[in-house]
Formats: C-alpha cells, sequence, structure tokens
C-alpha cells in the first residue's frame, strides 16, 4: 500500500507540472502534497511495526515472570 501511495504521488506531482491552468495545477498540488504526508506516515508506520515486539509473551516466559525472573529475550531472525 505504502508503494502504491508512493507512486501515486509522484503521479500526482508529474501531473501538476504538466498542466496549464492555474486550478488543474493548485488540485495536483494539493493532491501530491497530502500524497507526500500520506507516504510518509506509511512508511514510517512500516518501520515502525518492524522493529516493534512481539504482542504476547510464550508461555515459557510467562512461567518465569510468575517465578520472578525476567523473560528470556529472544533473538530476531
Amino acid at each position: 500500500m505504502r508503494w502504491l501511495l508512493l507512486v501515486s504521488t509522484v503521479f500526482a506531482f508529474a501531473l501538476c507540472f504538466t498542466r496549464h491552468s492555474a486550478g488543474a495545477w493548485g488540485f495536483w498540488m494539493l493532491v501530491g502534497l497530502i500524497g507526500v504526508f500520506a507516504s510518509t506516515l506509511a512508511f514510517v508506520q512500516a518501520r515502525i511495526a518492524g522493529s516493534a515486539r512481539e504482542d504476547a509473551l510464550s508461555e515459557y516466559d510467562v512461567k518465569r515472570l510468575r517465578e520472578g525472573k525476567p523473560p528470556l529475550r529472544h533473538e530476531r531472525s
């Protein structure tokens, strides 16, 4: 989805700079600026989701927590 947003943003800027009327230029510039904002947020969200920890602990980690020991650090693959 984020790549589609990026391609759409580039296409909107291409349309913006090839239009001759001020109204079309302004419309495509607005679409392009909104696309830059949306694309940036999509790439940031993907980066955060890629480096986030899992939501749930394994049964073994829960058992270690109940015993008062810290959960094991699992290496990311």
